[in-house]
């Protein structure tokens, strides 16, 4: 079940708890509602930690080498960029 899945069951168990008044035998509609906004509410914790687990940084391939025929030289002096001579 991914994310669309649990906001889907958030949205079904908000709709069953706070927006209906239907009387069914033997069914508690209310407690039906808040075990799909848990069941919901759980799925987004757990997507989100397995969300988070996967974002890995992974270092580039090839070394960065500079040239030594092009030194690169890092001076902001406020002009040396263009702007404001």
């Amino acid at each position: 079940m991914g994310l669309g899945g649990c906001i889907i069951l958030i949205a079904v168990g908000a709709i069953l708890t706070f927006a209906t008044d239907w009387d069914m035998q033997g069914v508690n509609l209310d407690l039906v509602g808040v075990i799909f906004m848990i069941v919901g509410l759980i799925g987004v914790a757990t997507f989100s930690s397995i969300a988070r687990r996967r974002r890995v940084v992974v270092p580039p391939a090839t070394p960065v080498v500079e040239d030594p025929a092009r030194p690169h030289h890092h001076t902001r002096d406020g002009y040396s960029d263009g702007y404001g001579a």
